[in-house]
């Protein structure tokens, strides 16, 4: 996957710029590729590509590793640019500049480091596996382990789901810190494709987000111990992944929702030009819809600025932790609300396939949002929490 976008840091270090190559990207490679895309559940190359070529997968490591130096805001608008016109090359970004937070952050060590420069340097994309076999979606527990031996460490997991695992450079994996820690002793290692093999054992045939390719894995993976990150898992995942996740996915619902209410507000002008003089039936639908878009917009955002604010230490505080929880259950079900009323207004025209104002895909994809980390779960772990939590909101 990795090309060479070295040349383009330079001109992309600025918001400015970072925002208006997302914008062509997704304007020009995004949108045309996007319906072959998920009709063939296909990853998409050519955007991920795109995003490499102008350097952009670098955005967010530090400048002193050779990267962009981007906030988390920042990146989240080009996410939510490409989110409008292919939700499953804007959750591939998203899950991408997840893993290089994760580093950003917590990869302290000299080899940790050295990889970063070769993330900005090369263009490398990362993809990230923590679900197990028997455990599901229990980020906390692993029941694999890393086996030091002579050389570094060996691991082996069986992944029921790794995002577009087949064409990532590295994948970042949970583990049991060794053979004899338990369940939730656990580090996060970095696997590099060069030295790891991917035996798949499932397909992905999904209703929506089909282009992420999200397969399940036999991984077998080897290394040096230093790539193995220093702090405990539980920290990096409090402080880092689980804000990070949320706002990164945010940003992908809220693109979504921008597309759906784009649509809606043409299918809208569209029937008053027929009509000269007369206030079509779905006006004030409309504008009620813009509303409740606008009010998602603002809760993404608000997160997204409060993470770029929170110092990495802060963020094992219980206020921080339900403020993104309740972002990830906000904004996902905002995404559906918003797009079932953006087809109740378009009418059959939005219910059709063949339309151009269809939403058949954007409903799809919308509805991929509660199951990314079941809302259930996320909000069982909200109620823990707001027992102990002493702050007011």
């Amino acid at each position: 996957m990795s090309t060479n976008g070295q040349g383009h840091l330079a001109s992309a270090r600025s918001e400015v710029e970072i925002g208006r190559m997302a914008r062509q990207i997704a304007r020009d490679v995004a949108a045309p590729a996007s319906a072959d895309v998920d009709a063939k559940a296909r990853f998409p190359s050519e955007t991920i590509e795109a995003f490499s070529e102008a350097g952009l997968l670098g955005a967010l490591v530090p400048t002193a590793q050779g990267g962009c130096g981007a906030t988390m805001a920042e990146v989240g608008d080009s996410v939510y640019a490409v989110a409008q016109q292919c939700a499953s090359s804007a959750m591939i970004l998203a899950m991408h500049h997840l893993q290089v937070a994760c580093l950003a952050r917590h990869g302290t060590t000299p080899a940790l480091l050295s990889y970063l420069e070769e993330v900005a340097g090369l263009q490398l994309l990362l993809a990230s596996a923590t679900t197990e076999v028997n455990i599901g979606g229990q980020l906390r527990v692993s029941s694999c382990a890393v086996e030091a031996v002579a050389d570094g460490f060996r691991l082996e997991k069986q992944a029921p789901v790794v995002s577009y695992g087949a064409y990532a450079d590295a994948i970042l994996v949970t583990a049991r810190r060794r053979s004899d820690s338990a369940p939730n002793d656990q580090v996060l290692v970095l696997c590099a494709s060069s030295r790891m093999s991917l035996e798949q054992t499932g397909e992905w045939n999904t209703l929506g987000m089909r282009g992420t390719c999200s397969t399940g894995f036999h991984l077998k993976a080897e290394g040096e111990l230093d790539h193995v990150l220093p702090v405990p898992f539980a920290q990096i995942a409090e402080q880092t992944m689980l804000p990070a996740s949320h706002v990164l996915w945010g940003f992908v619902y809220l693109g979504v929702a921008a597309a759906a209410v784009s649509k809606a507000r043409h299918f809208v002008q569209a029937e008053a030009r027929k009509r000269p003089g007369e206030t079509p039936p779905g006006a004030t639908r409309l504008a009620e819809l813009v509303v409740s878009y606008r009010q998602m917009e603002a809760m993404v955002r608000d997160a997204a600025g409060r993470y770029d604010r929170t110092p990495v230490g802060e963020g094992h505080r219980v206020s921080t932790a339900l403020l993104f929880n309740a972002l990830k259950v906000g904004a996902s079900t905002a995404v559906i609300d918003v797009v079932t009323r953006a087809m109740a207004i378009c009418g059959m025209a939005g219910y059709r396939e063949d339309s151009p104002y269809s939403l058949g895909r954007l409903l799809r994809d919308a509805h991929g949002s509660v199951v990314m980390v079941n809302n259930e779960r996320i909000i069982r772990d909200n109620a823990q929490l707001l027992l102990v939590d002493r702050e007011d909101i």
